[in-house]
């Protein structure tokens, strides 16, 4: 393992300083499109460092596209095939993977067209969001935030984890959630998102903009 530095930080420092660490960022692939991941179970707040990132991206000349993977969760009917709190389901079927690669990866694939769709499935009405594409200019970075991120090979050119400590992620998580929580035991079991991501961030300060105020 390589030197780790570690380091206490302002979630407005965090930004800017992942926003600057961005901007040299080249695809291993000979993409046009750096693709950055913000894992990290919902009550960590990935969202809302990919979007503290993108605006710290605007202020510096570079587009990018947040994208969250709640807006590609897949039909009702097939969530809660086995019950609501199917934790195998969660785990491994709750996301259409195949559409994010379809409508987010391919399109910023060497020769893609940049055309990217930001969500897919509205999971209050059950039903297609029926949004327009976003067109991503060569340089523009996308930003995609979820849970699970890192065991489906998606071709990230930079991986960002948000860590929660066991007690705090329980603490921080709607109790009507809490059984999801053997899904975030097993990925950090299974996938070690801690130790495989290029970024990790440790969020257990009860400072931390996701749930503060």
């Amino acid at each position: 393992m390589g030197r780790v530095r570690l380091e206490a930080i302002t979630w407005e420092r965090l930004g800017d300083l992942l926003a600057d660490r961005m901007l040299d960022l080249k695809p291993g692939d000979g993409s046009p499109w750096p693709r950055i991941a913000f894992d990290g179970a919902p009550a960590a707040g990935p969202g809302g460092l990919a979007q503290r990132v993108s605006d710290a991206l605007r202020v510096r000349g570079r587009p990018s596209l947040v994208v969250g993977t709640e807006g590609f969760l897949r039909p009702a009917s097939l969530r809660f095939e086995h019950g609501h709190e199917d934790v195998e389901s969660y785990y491994g079927g709750w996301f259409d993977t195949a559409a994010l690669w379809r409508e987010v990866f391919g399109p910023l694939e060497p020769g893609g067209d940049g055309r990217v769709l930001p969500d897919l499935w509205d999971p209050v009405t059950d039903r297609a969001t029926r949004s327009p594409y976003v067109q991503l200019p060569p340089g523009g970075l996308l930003l995609l935030h979820g849970p699970l991120l890192l065991k489906h090979w998606f071709p990230f050119d930079l991986s960002v984890h948000v860590l929660l400590s066991a007690g705090a992620l329980r603490r921080r998580t709607p109790e009507a959630e809490h059984w999801t929580l053997p899904a975030y035991e097993r990925y950090a079991a299974e996938t070690d998102p801690a130790a495989t991501a290029d970024v990790l961030v440790r969020a257990d300060d009860p400072r931390h903009p996701a749930w503060s105020g």
